[in-house]
């Protein structure tokens, strides 16, 4: 029974210091290929050839290989795109409202998320919650990068620990 009590002191001040700092989790399901083509699919489309923007709007998935991202609102800026020049590819995808990025048995729910495509990096924030298999951890920010599936989880981290 100490043993137990011991354990649970140990894993609540493990948990707390996670809560006060930002927590690295690997995040290898969403390991991914940023060169592959990004489909879009939405229930409408509006696009602004000034700003070299294009709003994909209700149920819009956008998916990278396995990789796929899921939201009410997606804004697409091109790269280098001038009024009248055709876009230099995909500079950033801008996903809002009931944002969840997924890749195999990982997700992350978030109010929104910021995909830089060049760099290969997806800062999700607004109440993040990841799930990998059975352990969940909630925070303010999750910052991933897709070249090595690493994942940081910031802003008043919080988990539960399943001893085994």
């Amino acid at each position: 029974m100490r043993r137990i009590a011991i354990t649970a002191i140990a894993l609540a001040a493990l948990a707390v210091t996670a809560a006060a700092q930002g927590t690295s989790v690997p995040f290898g399901g969403l390991q991914q290929d940023t060169d592959l083509p990004v489909e879009i699919a939405a229930d409408r489309l509006e696009v602004t050839q000034e700003t070299g923007q294009a709003v994909f709007i209700g149920t819009v998935v956008a998916s990278q290989g396995a990789m796929r991202l899921a939201a009410d609102r997606l804004e697409v800026t091109y790269a280098n795109a001038e009024e009248g020049a055709a876009p230099d590819g995909i500079e950033s995808l801008h996903a809002s409202g009931r944002v969840t990025l997924s890749n195999g048995a990982e997700a992350a729910e978030a109010a929104e998320a910021v995909y830089t495509i060049a760099s290969g990096v997806i800062v999700l924030s607004g109440d993040v919650l990841l799930t990998q298999g059975e352990t969940l951890i909630a925070g303010d920010r999750l910052t991933v990068t897709l070249a090595t599936g690493a994942a940081v989880m910031e802003g008043r981290v919080k988990t539960i620990l399943q001893p085994r």
